[in-house]
């Protein structure tokens, strides 16, 4: 594998973390500087802008091997930086958001399956509750600027309109997702109705993804001179199927699939091309990624191979996620790593990235990486990551939960891949390695290197608790648009 190289004089933590004192060393910050100002330390310490595009796998991501498409702008990210091979995201829309917000996987906060707030109305993510603090209010008590604009759709906006401020956001300009009742609401490409802290209206005539990147780039020149924290959700390239101002005349639904992504290519150039003009690039981190993958509709080139997307699904081509990190000030270039890491780690990464604590009394599963980011480490620290969650989840009595009791789930290593049944038994096994498309089931080999792999699988496995978590809210009034499901 390609790694970056760890520098023998770096002094570790137990956990391979890096100190606080290598960590201001490593952005240009002498160990003398901790005596600086409050207003010099938070100027050194780097942007971060996660981008998460919504519903793309790697067969659509010319720098992984894509064939049926080019995507220029992401792929000098991933030259110019790190590209990782082994990410993991979520199957699905809302366990890989709840995900990446808190720290925790799906069977801790309680969202293991999908569920749109503004269509459905019963749940939401709940600010109030401890467990679902967000990297975003972390990030907030070490002085930074943060904004959100995209996707949200955890929160109805129609209840609680300020509920991007409680969970941390100084702006945001949010597709408010589909709000039964409001038909105006089901729009997020052309004519897109959005959510900013001025409320909520129909942008007649203008294509959502660039009302959305405008916005994110007048907040970067605004708060230049401060670190800030910029999440970007995309609302591409998710259906309904649509033109682009690029590509006005598409009609096929394949070649408006690859209008969308291409459109989604120049957004990225054109926040980096920002980025640049206010020289501000070289500390700020970028990380490019996307919530799950592709519809099942499409099938893309990967590698020479024909691949059919694989959203909600469990397999490599629906949670093995693009993942590209960049920064030509801080980050290694041109790295290709089989690092292991999944989206639980991006809480504790972001917060060691911009100095922040994690408080202690918060159970998060992730470990940050921003060693090997900073290329102070030559791998995550990682030795298994895991992804669960698909489908809608339902209601009972006591309001939103899992469809069942225990969800199934994956769990990883770099060489095996195992899959957890409802009953909470290990009921596929697969050599990556080998068999990276998972066509031979190995559960019932006799090979001693077979039985460890199930043996430490298992292990993992019985150390998580028998029942998932509930989502984590307070009950409220009810809506007239409240979703009614079986109990």
């Amino acid at each position: 594998m390609s790694v970056t190289k760890q520098n023998k004089n770096d002094i570790y933590l137990n956990d391979n973390r890096l100190t606080r004192r290598n960590f201001l060393a490593a952005v240009g910050i002498s160990v003398a500087g901790l005596t600086m100002s409050r207003a010099a330390k938070k100027q050194n310490r780097p942007n971060i802008l996660f981008i998460m595009v919504d519903d793309l796998g790697k067969e659509w991501i010319s720098c992984y091997g894509a064939g049926d498409i080019d995507t220029p702008n992401i792929d000098a990210l991933a030259k110019t930086g790190m590209r990782f091979d082994n990410a993991y995201s979520m199957p699905q829309c809302t366990p890989s958001r709840v995900t990446l917000l808190t720290g925790q996987y799906p069977w801790r906060n309680g969202w293991v399956n999908h569920w749109d707030v503004p269509r459905w109305g019963v749940g939401y993510f709940d600010w109030k509750l401890r467990q679902n603090m967000t990297f975003v209010r972390i990030l907030k008590t070490a002085g930074y600027a943060t904004a959100a604009v995209g996707k949200w759709q955890i929160n109805d906006f129609r209840v609680t309109p300020d509920a991007m401020k409680k969970h941390g956001f100084d702006d945001w300009c949010m597709w408010t997702g589909y709000e039964t009742g409001n038909k105006a609401s089901a729009e997020r490409y052309w004519d897109a109705y959005i959510n900013t802290p001025k409320g909520s209206k129909t942008y007649a005539g203008k294509f959502g993804p660039d009302v959305y990147t405008d916005y994110l780039i007048r907040f970067i020149n605004e708060h230049k001179d401060e670190p800030m924290m910029l999440y970007f959700p995309m609302a591409l390239t998710h259906g309904p199927l649509t033109t682009t101002p690029a590509d006005p005349d598409v009609e096929d639904s394949k070649e408006k699939f690859k209008a969308m992504i291409r459109y989604t290519d120049l957004l990225v150039g054109r926040i980096c091309k920002a980025l640049d003009k206010l020289r501000i690039r070289e500390r700020t981190i970028i990380i490019f990624t996307t919530d799950n993958g592709s519809p099942g509709g499409f099938t893309g080139i990967l590698n020479g191979r024909k691949i059919c997307g694989g959203k909600a699904k469990k397999t490599e081509n629906g949670i093995c996620a693009p993942f590209i990190v960049n920064c030509p000030g801080l980050v290694p270039q041109g790295v290709v790593t089989d690092a292991l890491t999944d989206f639980t780690d991006l809480l504790p990464t972001f917060a060691e990235l911009g100095g922040a604590e994690v408080p202690k009394d918060l159970n998060i599963d992730g470990v940050s990486i921003a060693p090997l980011l900073l290329g102070k480490a030559n791998d995550s620290g990682r030795n298994w990551i895991m992804a669960l969650g698909h489908g809608a989840a339902k209601l009972d009595e006591k309001g939103v939960r899992g469809k069942v009791d225990y969800t199934e789930r994956i769990i990883r290593d770099k060489r095996y891949k195992v899959w957890v049944s409802e009953q909470r038994k290990i009921t596929q096994l697969y050599d990556l390695q080998s068999d990276p498309f998972e066509q031979n089931n190995l559960i019932a080999s006799t090979k001693p290197e077979h039985s460890a792999a199930i043996k430490k699988f298992q292990a993992i496995v019985d150390n998580m608790p028998e029942k998932d978590a509930r989502p984590g809210y307070t009950p409220r009034k009810a809506n007239s648009w409240d979703k009614k499901l079986p109990v």
